[in-house]
């Protein structure tokens, strides 16, 4: 059956007819070379009109829509749709990939644009918020993203004359866009009077800040900045869908057909109408203009491409045309003459010629037509309509014969019988109607048979018989020309068809999927001469398979480039060519068949390159003669490495517990044990399924994992040391070819791979964030920069990596299949291959995407699966290890030979100088000359070879070998068995480590009085080991079956093993020879114990849930243990041997007497006094603590009791192994926890004398020896962890600012609502009304004597001045901290508050300001490097993290010329709450308000974001770099401070430990600061400062501060450190501290602010100066020689503040606030001069008209009157409840106006003295008062409201006042209302 492979012929794609005009604009250029390029369907097409020849690019997966061109015209870039669309860049000269950009945009690419130089792309998605996006296209990295707007962008374009610049246009606006670091920030273009708000479709920009832009309205819109300035009026008649610039000047084009030239200014040059040309037509529409030099290049609607030379403009030349809108599906091929015929929707018939590649002819219709065929003889064409007629052309001149209309349905297949005497013609209600063609085509038969539409027809070469399929699938026949159906399969038996175009069919059963009965095949047609068929797919894909393919799921080739569904697909009459035709895509694909013979020829010249590859892998049928998968790799394929929970679900699974367990943790638990345990050693090496990852360092250490844990293993010493950063089974091991430096890949939801140093066991760089599941395989590039890994996913992803920064390079999906290896070539570091199952690729980098072909295997084999891959001796050869032993060698991507190397798979090779180094299953090494030519030897891996002086024993002869390294003149090899041995070169062989094999562990025991344990394990194996510095295997047993448990007899003789059939035996603990042996149950034996003392007793528990109690003297079964309800997991005995503890899977807690076996119960209070001889039990009180928060998910499997009954070790089905004190009661015991098992801890077991902790790996089969360290005699070294699952709830300390900071929710400027509950509808919404005057002239005059003042009508208006920020004061205390510093060594300081960065000259108290940010800033430092002078860094509030312009951002400047260097959009939602600057200042830390707290590192200068993690789940206060580090910080927080580390992307983090310190602990942590030797400070809630040494608390300065330490700051030039707290002023204390490096001694400073207690929030240093910032928003400074204090800024200390007044006639302002006070400021001098404590919040203030009285309404609604000389209260009165709004002095100062919320105007009379008695008040006010003014003679008082409504009254009687014509005549003493008057 030939059918099961692919035809070994081949399609070449030779020319497309048609091009995209439709949806799509600016899609057509010329090339440097003169060539054309636009793209048709999923295509791009270079058409070069010199040769008439086209090249196709053909790397996009579907339809591309947009396209721009490199500044220097040879590179292309081309957006597709898709729902991961990606944008490829591309060489129009080779037609090769340059460059894939994914991940970014979804639904599709709307346009692309190239900035000046190239060297950056900008790309706008199609998603709802249109995201623009900026690349680094080379790089494959992407710079910036931001939403581009609410509706559709049409174009979009860099300025080309400004750098970081853009401009995009689309729906109804354009946008100014600029790029400054990752931030994209953009200005809404202002169309103002100038033109109306319309759609602009596109746009060019020229010199001087001038852009022109094409309207939907025809009109041309010129821009200067952001403003409209002029139109075009009339440019062209309809909209302008195309502007392009060149050197000469701007084309357009248009929906009116016409193409407009115009000068670089824009002035006409001329107009080309194509509609009137001879080539034109009605409606021609032009979508797309190219202008270079004398040529015009068109694009139109319908899909042509015209070519105008200017100085002939009336004679456009036709390049290309296609059909256009409307689907396509009729296609017909002549049968004497290389033609083919189609029609389409459109309504017309083309006819192109395949020789000349054009079209001949046209013929237009007056129905949609839906198919086509052409007579025998070549005369008649017959065409199918929509409508259900059929019409009849001679071909010659396209003349109509005949036109028949019987049905009412679309005819959808139509053909001549192969004799040309009739005509069958199937339509979409069922019937076949049979015309005859002599008889001017009479009906003279009808086939009725189907209830389905027809699909397809063939007539059979005698023309007697006819099939049919139909829309159901059925496949009918019919007799001709009658129409009746022939029943019988006999008499269809023999019949030969002439044409097979049918889908359903014996002979095309292949071209159907296996398992799947859709039916997507639109079209298919055999080519019998070369017996192949070609299909056409609803998915794009044609596709050719062997003729006839009878078996379901054949193999074939496919060829992609139509995008959308392939209506119709034919062989040419002489069966050169396949024609194939788009629905959707309107395009004719014409391709060239290669038959078999040529194909070697063709192919080595131009193997098919594309992302989606054209040769099939997607086929379902598994090629049968592929032999059968080895057995071993059949088992590792079907490996998932799927974990229920993955250790990352951990903190949020806790998380959703802890809220659940609120209730329960009340009482105080236990401390963690005093005791630690160290690893020490382990037993096992992975290699049941994992290859080549065993190594030898430069100084001939062995490196290699197992479990969790990266192994480094000293051969002389017989030492191992370990890398613990991994949380789960390590997959993967790579070796730098340079350093020592190991790559390990991991399991784990988002698989994380570390690179570590060998030497210092460092992590250098953490990767993660492009696999899932794991990463099975790992290489370095030779130069060690770069590095691949390999996913486990589905698609097995491959990435490439810059290891040290951490970046993803590249990334592409791999294969369907398993990958197994992955290596780069070591020549050029953009390539590499994979190799797998079925599966060989060879790669190239292309930008961010990576480019596969496959291995090539031609005739000398079949694509195998292939199991390791190395390089050779140049970049073009590769070696390939095959599953049936033999190696491939490949040249490029050919394969050339195969050489037989082993029986069996070929499981690792290695590379040296000159040769190779294989091994494989069959257990032998074999030494290669260097080009597997001749084996120069082999080594044989036997017991026999051994060297005598080997440790252990070899278990098998000849273990399965998966891998082999080369070095310091010896072999290493890893078995499968878990052994790793070194060969020597003259052949004796060493065992240097072993562990269990594949099955999992359960089995442990230790010996009673030696250092020895034993295991027993699924493999069949029972052996002892020695855990002594020999550290080898003592002895080992096969067993018949596995076994899950084992126990030494008291004496240490005996030793019993529990089998998992249900027997047990006792076997000589030395010889491991059988004593005797037992079959009672049927399940498996789950724990064994001999009673203590002298042994007498054996208890045997199985899983059937009972206990045989054996006595071991007389062997015979004495008791049964009945009453379990569930299996039996541990047993234990007390020390008198009278009574057994069991524990059971139902969690139950029994106890039974020995040895008869009765259940007793015991109340569990008792149970913990009885003496347990040992203790391995997980239940009961005394170990309730042992159960994880997350208990539901996760089991303790196992535990023991250390000899001295203190300290209770755990293990569990996370892989923990943990610590508790014993008894550990009270639920979620503090323990400490070790990583090193990745699956479950099956067993522990403490040694005889509790030096070691043994424990196994259920799973991972290893077996670990910790050492016990004890509590006093350990050296400080920190643990791998100590943590309790729920943090204490012992509160972190207590202060209302600390507290009131934390809770703090920052309003967002941008989301913020009236600060005040208005109603109403908003002036600007209100109807005007015709107004006699713009505005009612308002005086701030003294009154004038006359009736009025005059009126300012009649003069001209004086233009409105711009404001400029001169002075602020006030500074941002109460919330923000370290925001206060000293620049230019003091002579400024800079601080914020608001949304200003200010910087303040000491000297003369001037004020500039940074005014970029649009919402409050919160945080702020400066950079302290010397590179970097005078940088700064602040971050603000800002709502959701979207990346648009209110996302929270963090802006980089220049403090002395305020320009802005970068801005940094940030994920922190909320807002930006701390930064600081590395010790080279190239790095930015932050930290965000968002619930997770993240933290993140951005290399500033390029906005690039390096790392980001969850901070912590409270409030983080404050985070630092060390001031020496770039990669080492601290943040400090709520109950929390953590030690971070940065690693290529990134960030591991260490929770701060208390444990050595007694009683210590954890406090709410607010400042932090450094010392040398990496000494850290933080200051607590309580006022002590904690001093840590790397991560341990070390000593704790009590009571630094009496209150909170909310500042603390680090001199650089001589690490002194200053503190800040909050201290009520006294002698020897202060609020401000100096210390010592070492926070030993301190000198105090006082604040002689006058206030109760000192709050200081900031704290700076500089030269003999202090610089502190307090809570109550003053900047004080402070001489460090004398202590004097001089306040430099002071201001409000909480808001609101809504009170202000200005002096009547000096430069002195009022302001009162809502904390108390209100103060005066002197703008001249620029500072407070005085301030007043009222004692309550204060609302409102007023100078009196002489300035010689203040007046002050509260929030509580009293109001005072203040004499301005002495500041002493003249008179003050509480008539209302409510806050007063508003209070003022008429003119002339008789009365005082007071406004409140309580819907109401009081007024008093000021001559009757400070009783203050209310005169009269104004009735009915709607609604709270705002403002108030007085008219100019006292008479009149006007207010505004809360329902945007203004009133006049008349004082002093209160009386509203409603004559309009009145009102309008008042002048106004002040004008302080923003609301209409009715009058306005």
């Amino acid at each position: 059956m030939a059918a099961r492979s692919a035809p070994s012929c081949h399609l070449r794609l030779e020319w497309v007819y048609g091009y995209r005009g439709h949806q799509c604009r600016n899609n057509l250029y010329y090339t440097a070379a003169k060539e054309i390029v636009y793209f048709v369907a999923g295509v791009g097409v270079v058409y070069s009109p010199r040769e008439h020849r086209q090249k196709f690019y053909r790397g996009h997966s579907d339809d591309i829509i947009s396209l721009a061109l490199h500044p220097e015209r040879a590179l292309v870039a081309t957006g597709q749709v898709g729902r991961e669309p990606y944008i490829c860049i591309w060489d129009s000269c080779t037609v090769q990939t340059v460059s894939v950009l994914k991940d970014a945009h979804t639904h599709g690419i709307a346009c692309l644009a190239f900035d000046l130089d190239g060297q950056r792309l900008v790309s706008v998605g199609l998603d709802s918020k249109n995201a623009v996006c900026v690349w680094d296209w080379k790089r494959g990295k992407m710079l910036s993203m931001a939403p581009g707007h609410t509706d559709r962008i049409f174009d979009i374009s860099w300025d080309l004359y400004q750098p970081n610049k853009l401009v995009s246009c689309g729906v109804k606006h354009i946008k100014f866009w600029s790029l400054c670091g990752n931030a994209l920030t953009p200005k809404r273009g202002v169309f103002g009077k100038t033109g109306d708000l319309q759609t602009i479709l596109c746009l060019a920009c020229a010199r001087d800040e001038l852009t022109y832009s094409g309207a939907l309205n025809g009109d041309i819109y010129v821009w200067k900045g952001i403003n409209l300035i002029r139109t075009i009026q009339g440019a062209h008649t309809a909209g302008i869908f195309s502007m392009n610039a060149c050197e000469e000047g701007f084309a357009t084009g248009g929906r009116d057909g016409c193409i407009r030239l115009w000068d670089l200014t824009f002035k006409p040059i001329t107009v080309i109408d194509l509609r009137e040309t001879d080539q034109g037509y009605k409606g021609l529409s032009v979508r797309s203009v190219c202008w270079r030099g004398d040529h015009i290049l068109v694009g139109t609607q319908d899909g042509e491409i015209f070519e105008i030379v200017v100085h002939e403009r009336n004679k456009p030349f036709l390049i290309m045309q296609g059909h256009c809108e409307g689907e396509l599906w009729a296609l017909a091929v002549h049968p004497t003459k290389p033609l083919a015929v189609t029609g389409s929707d459109d309504r017309s018939v083309r006819i192109w010629s395949l020789v000349d590649h054009a079209l001949i002819a046209r013929c237009n219709m007056e129905e949609p037509i839906r198919c086509a065929a052409v007579n025998v003889d070549g005369i008649h064409l017959a065409l199918g309509m929509k409508d259900g007629s059929f019409t009849v052309l001679r071909v010659r001149d396209m003349t109509e014969v005949v036109h028949i209309k019987d049905r009412k349905e679309a005819i959808h297949e139509l053909k001549y019988s192969p004799d040309g005497t009739h005509l069958a013609v199937g339509c979409n209600d069922g019937s076949v109607g049979i015309y005859g063609v002599a008889q001017r085509y009479k009906r003279c038969g009808e086939c009725a048979g189907s209830l389905s539409l027809i699909t397809h027809l063939d007539w059979s070469s005698d023309s007697r018989y006819l099939q049919t399929n139909d829309g159901n699938g059925k496949r009918l026949f019919y007799r001709m020309p009658g129409g009746k159906e022939v029943a019988s399969k006999e008499e269809i038996k023999g019949v030969h068809w002439a044409s097979w175009t049918c889908v359903s069919g014996l002979e095309v059963n292949g071209i159907w999927p296996k398992y799947s009965d859709i039916n997507d095949i639109n079209s298919v047609d055999g080519n019998y001469i070369g017996q192949v068929l070609v299909t056409a797919d609803d998915y794009g894909i044609v596709k050719l398979f062997r003729y006839p393919c009878l078996r379901k799921g054949a193999k074939f080739k496919k060829y992609i480039g139509h995008s959308a569904h392939v209506t119709n697909v034919r062989w040419s009459h002489d069966y050169q060519w396949v024609i194939s035709i788009g629905g959707a895509d309107h395009s004719v694909f014409q391709w060239k068949f290669i038959p078999e013979r040529k194909l070697k020829d063709a192919l080595h010249i131009a193997p098919q390159e594309s992302l989606a590859d054209s040769n099939s892998d997607e086929s379902d049928s598994d090629l049968s003669d592929v032999p059968e998968l080895d057995s071993e790799i059949e088992q590792e394929t079907q490996l998932t490495y799927r974990r229920q929970v993955y250790k990352e679900d951990l903190p949020q699974l806790k998380e959703q517990y802890k809220e659940k367990q609120k209730s329960g943790t009340s009482k105080r638990r236990e401390r963690a044990p005093g005791n630690s345990i160290r690893l020490h050693f382990v037993h096992g090496y992975r290699g049941y399924d994992c290859r080549s990852n065993l190594f030898y360092t430069q100084i001939g250490e062995i490196v290699y994992h197992v479990a969790a844990v990266g192994v480094i293993y000293n051969r002389q010493q017989n030492t191992q040391r370990f890398y613990l950063g991994h949380d789960d089974d390590i997959l993967c091991l790579a070796l730098h070819p340079v350093k020592d430096y190991v790559a390990t890949g991991q399991v784990g939801r988002d698989p994380s791979i570390h690179i570590w140093d060998t030497e210092t066991i460092k992590p250098l760089s953490i990767l993660k964030g492009y696999h899932q599941y794991g990463v099975c395989a790992v290489d370095f590039s030779a130069d060690g920069k770069r590095l691949a890994s390999v996913g486990i996913d589905d698609s097995h992803t491959v990435v490439l990596w810059d290891w040290k920064k951490g970046e993803k390079l590249s990334v592409a999906r791999g294969s369907k299949d398993k990958i197994f290896v992955v290596k780069m070539n070591p020549y050029v570091p953009d390539k590499l291959i994979t190799a797998g199952i079925k599966h060989m690729k060879f790669w190239h980098r292309a930008g961010g995407g990576l480019i596969g072909r496959k291995g090539y295997v031609g005739t000398l084999g079949k694509s195998d699966t292939m199991m390791c891959a190395v390089y050779g001796w140049t970049e073009e050869m590769a070696f390939s290890g095959t599953s049936t032993g033999d190696v491939c060698i490949w040249r490029d991507i050919f394969l050339v030979k195969t050489v037989k190397a082993h029986d069996g798979p070929v499981f690792s090779m290695h590379a040296l100088e000159k040769g190779f180094v294989t091994g494989g299953k069959d257990g032998v090494v074999a030494l290669w000359d260097d080009s597997f030519e001749r084996c120069l030897k082999t080594y044989a891996i036997k017991r026999a070879a051994l060297a005598p002086g080997s440790k252990g024993l070899l278990l098998e002869d000849n273990p399965s070998i998966r891998a082999i390294s080369l070095g310091h003149g010896h072999i290493l090899v890893g078995t499968k068995n878990g052994e790793i041995l070194e060969v020597d070169k003259s052949g004796p062989i060493t065992l240097l480590v072993q562990g269990h094999m594949e099955g999992e562990v359960w089995g442990l025991a230790t010996h009673p009085y030696l250092p020895i344990c034993a295991t027993v394990s699924d493999d069949k194996t029972l052996r002892i080991w020695d855990l002594s510095p020999s550290h080898c295997m003592l002895a080992v047993r096969k067993l018949k079956k596995g076994g899950r448990c084992c126990c030494f007899s008291p004496d240490g003789k005996a030793l019993a093993v529990g089998l998992n059939d249900g027997s047990f035996l006792m076997a000589n603990a030395d010889t491991l020879e059988d004593l005797v042996s037992f079959h009672h149950r049927k399940d498996v034996i789950s724990d064994i114990r001999f009673s203590p003392g002298s042994g007498k007793y054996l208890a045997v528990a199985s899983h059937d849930s009972f206990i045989d109690i054996y006595n071991v003297m007389s062997s015979k079964r004495v008791g049964i243990c009945k009453g379990a309800t569930s299996y039996i997991t541990h047993v234990d005995w007390d020390i008198r041997g009278k009574l057994l503890q069991v524990n059971t899977g139902a969690k139950e807690q029994l106890f039974f007497e020995a040895p008869r076996g009765k259940k007793q119960t015991i109340p569990s209070g008792e149970a913990e006094k009885i003496g347990w001889a040992s203790w391995t039990s997980v239940l009961g009180l005394c170990c309730e603590g042992i159960w994880p928060v997350i208990g539901e998910v996760t089991d303790v499997t196992a535990s023991c009791l250390t000899s001295d009954k203190t300290v209770l070790a755990t293990g569990d089905d996370l892989g923990f192994v943990k610590l508790f004190r014993y008894p550990a009661k009270g639920k979620f015991g503090k323990f400490k926890r070790y990583v090193a098992h990745s699956t479950h801890v099956t067993n522990v077991r403490w040694t005889y004398d509790d030096s070691m902790l043994v424990t196994l790996g259920g799973a991972d089969m290893s077996l670990m020896v910790w050492t016990n360290e004890m509590e006093g005699c350990r050296e400080k070294r920190p643990c791998d962890s100590e943590e309790s699952d729920i943090d204490s709830e012992e509160d972190g300390g207590y202060d209302s600012d600390v507290t009131r900071e934390n809770e703090i929710s920052y309003n967002i400027r941008a989301l913020s609502t009236s600060i005040r509950p208005m109603f109403g509808i908003k002036p600007h919404l209100q109807q005007k009304e015709p107004s006699t005057d713009e505005r009612p002239p308002v005086s701030r005059a003294p009154p004038q004597p006359e009736k009025l003042q005059t009126n300012n009508v009649g003069k001209k208006k004086r233009p409105i001045e711009d404001l400029v920020l001169e002075l602020v004061f006030g500074y941002r205390g109460r919330d923000c901290r370290n925001n206060v510093h000293y620049l230019n060594d003091g002579d400024d300081i800079i601080y914020h508050t608001a949304s200003v960065g200010i910087l303040h000259n000491v000297a003369t108290g001037t004020q500039s300001f940074y005014q970029e940010h649009n919402d409050d800033i919160l945080c702020l430092t400066v950079n302290q490097h010397p590179k970097f002078i005078n940088i700064v860094a602040t971050g603000q509030v800002g709502d959701l993290a979207d990346m648009s312009a209110t996302a929270p951002s963090i802006h980089i400047w220049d403090a002395v010329n305020k320009q802005t260097l970068s801005v940094l959009r940030c994920y922190h939602s909320k807002g930006v709450c701390s930064v600081s600057f590395s010790a080279t200042g190239k790095l930015l830390l932050s930290v965000g308000l968002d619930p997770e707290h993240t933290v993140t590192i951005w290399r500033w200068q390029e906005g690039a974001k390096i790392a980001s993690r969850a901070g912590h789940n409270q409030r983080i206060f404050v985070a630092e770099f060390r001031p020496d580090s770039d990669s080492q910080f601290v943040s400090v927080g709520v109950k929390h401070v953590k030690f971070w580390t940065l690693a290529g992307r990134a960030l591991l983090s260490k929770k701060g430990l208390l444990s050595t310190l007694e009683d210590a602990r954890m406090q709410t942590m607010l400042a932090v600061a450094f010392g040398a030797n990496n000494l850290t400070f933080t200051g607590t809630i309580s006022g002590d400062v904690c001093v840590w040494k790397d991560h341990i608390l070390c000593r704790i300065v009590a009571r630094a501060h009496n209150g909170p330490v909310f500042a603390m700051y680090t001199t650089l030039r001589d690490g002194l450190i200053v503190t800040g707290g909050k201290e009520r002023p006294s002698k020897e204390g202060g609020a401000v501290k100096l210390w010592d490096q070492e926070l030993r001694r301190c000198r105090a400073f006082r604040l002689e602010t006058g206030q109760a207690s000192d709050c200081v929030r900031s704290v700076c240093r500089g030269k003999g100066k202090i610089l502190v910032g307090t809570r109550s928003a003053e900047i004080i400074e402070v001489g460090e020689k004398n202590a004097a204090c001089n306040v430099l800024v002071s201001g409000h200390v909480d808001g609101p503040v809504w009170g202000l007044a200005t002096h009547p006639s000096r430069d002195f302002f009022l302001s009162a606030a809502e904390d108390g006070t209100v103060r005066l400021w002197d703008i001249a001098d620029r500072k407070m001069l005085n301030k007043v404590n009222l004692g309550h919040a204060a609302r409102t203030v007023c100078y009196s008209p002489e300035g010689d009285m203040v007046a002050i309404g509260m929030k509580n609604g009293e109001f005072i009157i203040l004499l301005v000389s002495s500041l002493k209260i003249w008179g003050k009165k509480r008539d209302r409840r409510c806050a007063i709004h508003d209070i003022r002095f008429s003119p002339d100062s008789r009365f005082l106006a007071v406004g409140s919320s309580e819907n109401s105007v009081d007024f008093y009379d000021l001559t009757l003295g400070p009783t203050l008695n209310r005169i009269s008040y104004c009735k009915d006010i709607p609604s709270f008062v705002i403002q108030m003014d007085f008219s100019a003679d006292s008479r009149h008082l006007q207010v505004s409201t809360g329902c945007y409504k203004r009133h006049v009254y008349e004082v002093p009687s209160g009386k509203h006042l409603m004559d309009q014509a009145a009102i309008d005549r008042i002048t106004w003493a002040t004008w302080t209302r923003n609301q209409p008057g009715n009058g306005r």
